[in-house]
């Protein structure tokens, strides 16, 4: 039996596949000091038998670690005279226009960076030795100082790894060591710094709950979902804490793209509404990557899947501002006390309040009616803003979800339009558990024919953990003109990342003959600061593929020179399928009541959703209700 496994900062998501195909779900509150025993828990409320049984797991753990700002104890080593390189990093203002802007603080302290020799040129040539004393003396710094991590990120190490590797031999042991050559082997000393700043920051407190999770596991082959949506084992995860920053979040996009295959569509835009935030994306058969993401304040330069957040989620607050014009976030009710309806002393108006006056969720039917909504409350809340807007509480209400669903299309278009993607090509994916109240609506607005609302989308990054393949994201810097550099030296690159992946992968104890390679370079016209991203076809192809691709996505292309940055390979295990259960043939499921519905006429059929069948067709309006969440069928609109 397969089991994924979801953990987030309030529940710990659990899908099961057995060898007939079933499906189980499970969910329990999760255990943010100790995280395995909710997994531990879950796995025993599931009357499960370790010795059959493989994990897949994804987690908030590093996610959290670094929002909550609850990294180790970590010293940061560099060259001489760069001890304040991430503190300074690129100077960017958060706030250009703001004169005062708030003094942030530095991500090391100035006294935990150290300074050493070891400095190498853009040639890789040695400019400064490393000395004995050197190591000598970092050496009694850093016992001194007693850190539980140390980052090393020497000016350009990703031509040669040697120094780094000196200084990791020379570190007490005990000590977590996180070198830049090995985290991130790539050009910009900052986002390398960074990201193994970053990596060691948080890596003793990942490695420390994986170890925890294995020892009480013992039995159980354990994967982890990294950033980019492949699996690694567990015990390889824990040297590479960085690469599991969006680790839940890549399982559901995973998920997204499986359920969308299944159902005969490749390109996909994908909204995942919860209670805080909209996590929004482009899939065009597998999740886009990126290598300019960001947790926080903080840059994450390694790959990771391409993703739009922004403060508009059910509980959103809605309010007006001096100006009297009416906005909806970023402030949100949260858990606690939540939106008005919940009756846990909220009184603020939220997306959730205005969707309850609208009628599209259902007093008695919210959490397949363990939780009863408390209508009155929704309404005097939204009422205060009606007073205030001059307008009637029902019109009010829809102002809310209509102001919600713009910002919402508004970050949809930013992941698709702006990056040269028509949404009228795509199916809408919506998952989490508002995302069905607004699907229609999101989908008229970007001029999009279909969507899709998987079933059990509160859970789906926990499948999507089971659809995951084991892979390896490698990459090295090789600055040049495409047209001038070697190929055969190229293509030994290429295969010395290729052999570096194949080996990780059977070190899990994969066959190389069921892996597959992809190769891909990041290239730029010369003079430019930033890459595109395409595969490997050659020199002459692949210039080629560069100037249309910079054509679709900006606009325009230019008449210089093509130059390579970085080279990569991607390395995956073999494919693993899952097959979810078909709906029966049976006869349609009839509506179990009816309701009345703002601005519509007629009353509206309210069905569950477990009892629709194969073939259904239901039209709109009708209101879709399942344990988890709430589909709005729209006016106009057809359900299959």
């Amino acid at each position: 039996m397969r089991l994924g496994v979801d953990t987030g900062g309030t529940f710990t998501d659990f899908v099961l596949l057995d060898e007939q195909g079933g499906v189980r779900v499970h969910k329990v509150l999760s255990t943010p000091e100790a995280p395995e025993a909710a997994i531990l828990r879950g796995v025993a409320e599931l009357g499960l038998d370790a010795s059959c049984l493989q994990m897949v797991h994804g987690s908030t753990v590093a996610t959290n670690a670094v929002l909550e700002g609850k990294g180790v104890k970590t010293l940061y080593i560099a060259n001489r005279g760069f001890a304040d390189l991430l503190t300074i990093g690129r100077q960017q203002r958060a706030a250009l226009y703001d004169l005062q802007p708030a003094v942030v603080e530095a991500p090391v302290a100035a006294d935990h960076c150290l300074e050493t020799g070891g400095r190498l040129g853009a040639d890789g040539r040695l400019i400064e030795s490393l000395s004995e004393a050197d190591l000598a003396d970092l050496r009694a710094e850093v016992e001194r100082l007693a850190p539980r991590a140390v980052a090393v990120n020497l000016l350009f190490s990703y031509l040669d790894p040697t120094l780094e590797e000196r200084i990791a031999a020379a570190m007490p042991d005990g000590v977590f060591v996180s070198l830049s050559s090995r985290v991130l082997p790539e050009i910009r000393e900052y986002e390398r710094g960074m990201a193994t700043w970053l990596n060691a920051w948080i890596g003793p407190r990942v490695a420390g709950y994986l170890a925890r999770l294995q020892g009480a596991l013992r039995d159980v082959p354990i994967s982890v979902m990294q950033s980019s949506g492949d699996t690694v084992a567990a015990q390889q995860a824990a040297d590479h804490a960085v690469r599991m920053l969006l680790s839940g979040p890549a399982g559901g996009l995973v998920a997204a793209r499986e359920v969308g295959a299944a159902g005969g569509h490749q390109r996909l835009l994908t909204f995942d509404m919860g209670g805080t935030s909209t996590d929004v994306a482009l899939v065009d058969a597998e999740p886009r990557l990126t290598t300019e993401g960001s947790i926080g304040r903080f840059p994450v330069a390694v790959p990771m899947v391409d993703m739009h957040t922004i403060g508009a989620g059910g509980g959103s607050i809605a309010w007006l501002d001096t100006g009297g014009l009416l906005q909806v976030g970023p402030q949100s009710a949260g858990a606690a006390p939540g939106p008005a309806c919940y009756g846990r002393g909220g009184d603020l108006p939220t997306v959730t309040d205005a969707n309850l006056v609208l009628g599209r969720l259902q007093p008695d039917a919210f959490l397949g009616g363990d939780m009863r909504l408390e209508r009155a409350a929704a309404v005097e809340a939204i009422n205060g803003l009606a007073v205030d807007m001059r307008c009637s509480v029902e019109q009010a209400a829809a102002d809310v979800v209509a102001v919600a669903n713009e910002l919402m299309a508004q970050a949809l278009r930013s992941i698709s339009i702006k990056r040269g993607a028509d949404p009228r090509e795509h199916v809408l994916v919506s998952f989490g558990g508002a995302g069905g109240l607004h699907v229609c609506a999101l989908a008229e607005l970007l001029e999009m024919q279909v969507a899709m609302v998987p079933v059990h989308g509160g859970v789906l990054s926990a499948l999507g953990m089971l659809a995951a393949r084991p892979g390896r994201q490698l990459s090295r810097t090789q600055i040049g003109l495409l047209s001038e550099l070697s190929v055969s030296g190229l293509d030994a690159t290429f295969a010395e990342l290729r052999g570096q992946g194949f080996n990780a992968l059977q070190d899990e104890g994969f066959e190389i003959g069921d892996c597959d390679a992809l190769a891909s370079v990041d290239v730029r016209y010369l003079g430019q600061s930033y890459t595109l991203n395409l595969p490997w076809q050659g020199p002459r192809q692949t210039i080629e593929a560069f100037h249309a691709m910079h054509l679709q996505r900006y606009g325009h292309r230019l008449d210089l020179p093509v130059e390579l940055v970085n080279l990569r390979q991607w390395v995956r295990g073999p494919a693993t399928r899952v097959v979810l259960p078909r709906l029966a043939e049976a006869p349609a499921a009839q509506p179990f009541a009816h309701c009345t519905l703002a601005g519509i006429a007629a009353e509206s059929p309210q069905y569950w959703r477990d009892d629709l069948v194969a073939a259904q067709v239901i039209d709109g309006p009708a209101l879709i209700c399942e344990r988890v969440a709430t589909t709005w069928v729209a006016p106009g609109w057809v359900l299959t």
